[in-house]
């Protein structure tokens, strides 16, 4: 039979192991950057703006979900071991009750959420944990509050749980639109959100419609957030940001679109951020903003450049249901003979609902001021809004090409004056601004050689080459989206194209709804393309980029480059 001295010595060497092991793990937890600590109630229930329930009920429940303490959160870690060698004799006692269940009454309890906080009983639930138990019996009383706890929840993340409670109680978003899961792990999050929804106010306050906080978080959800969401789920980017939520990656989307547009002097789109959000969390933390808008200045002539389909897959460009041309980049010299391009991209814009990104490259730093500077960007606004397209027009010191290259990715389509067609002069071309455009290029470029065309039939030149397939996809979608008329063209060539490519091009349109002319000839390849296009009134030509690889084609010279030479209507170069 044990004696109480035994049992009182048992339960004080129990008493000495757990504090032992409280030390220990408040050790670890402070190296590792980590709380060990019960969280205050009264802290928690005024950050939460708890509401305490009248009634109380009896019932079992998890030790593990015990997360707080009314009054004595400082004398236990979270796994409610004890701290104060002071406790011994009462923690020995509670032990020495508690061999028989019977002589042990309920603890009393709050609940917020799935979690509780302990008002009467401290020790009792540090005994019990140390034995092993898994519930203990308690009086719960409910506090109501908009942000429930559960047991991973931190002193550190209270923080965030309250700003969620505060933002819920300003936009009342848990109410108007229930089951939204509004979670951020960082706190401070939530006012970025809070100044969208007041960028929203005041952008549809100036337009004469004055909306309340909750109208605004209503709007702001629907119209922007859910969008981004979509966008997020459809790029799968939770797999690239573990342990993150969509609202998470809701404000960096946002923030980051932010920084790039400060750093182009454009408005970008949602995707395209997102899509250089996922490149940085790809490249890591050293490749900035500043660094994914370097120009691409010592770009090797004999590199073969981007893939065929990179453009669409940058894009997220998947089907000819897609919007294909959204953001159009327009370079401007200021030169007389550079507006014709503008003139064409607007043509391109209206057509799809889209804006104009101008381009002004300049020297040095001093020019971004000078008079033609600010006399380019003008005219640029003025044919703009001439045409009701939206554009903004950015100055950039640097080299044209390398310039052009670098902002490319921003964009989805190149519209570029072609009043230097490439030259017949061998490896001369490498070094040829226009023929290191094409070959670096990430997006497609439309060539304008003089005054812009209305774009209401189109030519496709297919050979079967993957270059060429991007541009069988750029022509489905322009014959679908765009509603003109288009014809395909193979000009037979031994060894390189036969009319099995057209039967090729022409079974892929039709399977997407396009019932094409198509043609199959011999003959000289660009002269054939040119004389086609005039004779089936083809105001714009669709090829695919430079078949050989650099230095075979500035050697051999090629169909892109002579077609360039000789058409006088746009060619859409795609690869």
């Amino acid at each position: 039979m044990t004696s109480g001295a035994d049992t009182r010595d048992q339960a004080v060497y129990h008493f000495r192991r757990a504090l032992s092991r409280a030390h220990l793990e408040d050790i670890l937890a402070r190296l590792i950057g980590r709380s060990n600590d019960l969280i205050p109630f009264e802290e928690a229930r005024r950050m939460l703006n708890g509401r305490v329930s009248e009634q109380r009920e009896l019932r079992e429940i998890p030790l593990e979900a015990i997360v707080g303490s009314v009054g004595r959160y400082a004398d236990f870690t979270r796994q409610f071991l004890p701290r104060r060698q002071s406790d011994e004799e009462r923690w020995a006692r509670v032990m020495a009750v508690m061999d028989d269940p019977r002589n042990a009454p309920p603890i009393l309890v709050y609940q917020i959420g799935e979690v509780y906080f302990v008002l009467d009983g401290n020790h009792r639930v540090s005994v019990a944990r140390q034995r092993g138990a898994s519930h203990v019996l308690a009086y719960v009383t409910r506090v109501h509050t908009r942000v429930p706890l559960t047991a991973d929840t931190t002193p550190d993340e209270l923080i965030r749980k309250a700003e969620e409670a505060d933002f819920y109680e300003l936009t009342d978003l848990d109410r108007q639109r229930p089951g939204a899961d509004l979670r951020v792990t960082n706190p401070g999050q939530y006012r970025e959100i809070l100044a969208d929804i007041e960028a929203l106010q005041r952008e549809r306050a100036a337009g004469g419609q004055a909306l309340g906080p909750a109208e605004a978080a209503a709007l702001w959800y629907d119209t922007i957030y859910l969008p981004i969401v979509e966008i997020i789920r459809d790029r799968g980017m939770l797999h690239d940001f573990p342990g993150r939520t969509e609202t998470d990656l809701y404000v960096w989307i946002s923030r980051h679109r932010a920084h790039l547009e400060a750093a182009l002097g454009w408005a970008l789109d949602p995707d395209a951020a997102a899509a250089d959000l996922l490149a940085v969390q790809e490249q890591g933390p050293l490749r900035g903003v500043a660094t994914a808008l370097a120009p691409l200045a010592a770009a090797n002539p004999l590199d073969a450049g981007p893939p065929p389909g990179q453009w669409r897959q940058e894009r997220g460009v998947a089907s000819v249901e897609q919007r294909l041309s959204a953001d159009v980049l327009v370079p401007l010299s200021g030169k007389a003979e550079s507006w014709p391009a503008l003139e064409q991209a607007l043509v391109v814009a209206r057509r799809e609902g889209g804006r104009l990104h101008g381009l002004h490259v300049v020297p040095d730093a001093g020019a971004r001021s000078s008079p033609t500077a600010l006399a380019v960007q003008a005219e640029f606004e003025r044919r703009c809004q001439a045409a009701g397209v939206s554009g903004r027009l950015a100055i950039e010191v640097g080299a044209v090409t390398p310039a052009i290259v670098a902002r490319a990715r921003w964009s989805d389509l190149v519209v570029v004056r072609l009043a230097h067609p490439p030259a017949e002069g061998g490896l001369a071309r490498l070094r040829a601004g226009f023929h290191a455009l094409v070959q670096h290029c990430p997006r497609p470029i439309l060539a304008v050689p003089g005054p812009a065309w209305p774009l209401n039939a189109a030519l496709l030149c297919y050979d079967g080459t993957p270059k060429a397939n991007e541009a069988l996809f750029a022509a489905a979608y322009l014959a679908l989206q765009w509603a003109i008329p288009l014809t395909v063209l193979t000009v037979i060539e031994p060894g390189r194209a036969d009319e099995s490519a057209l039967a090729r091009a022409r079974r892929y349109l039709e399977a997407h709804g396009v019932q094409p002319v198509c043609v199959a000839t011999p003959g000289p390849p660009a002269a054939t393309i040119v004389t086609t296009a005039r004779e089936r009134a083809c105001d714009l030509i669709l090829i695919g980029g430079y078949g050989h690889g650099p230095l075979l084609e500035a050697v051999l010279g090629g169909t892109v480059d002579e077609v360039l030479r000789s058409s006088d209507r746009p060619v859409l170069i795609c690869r």
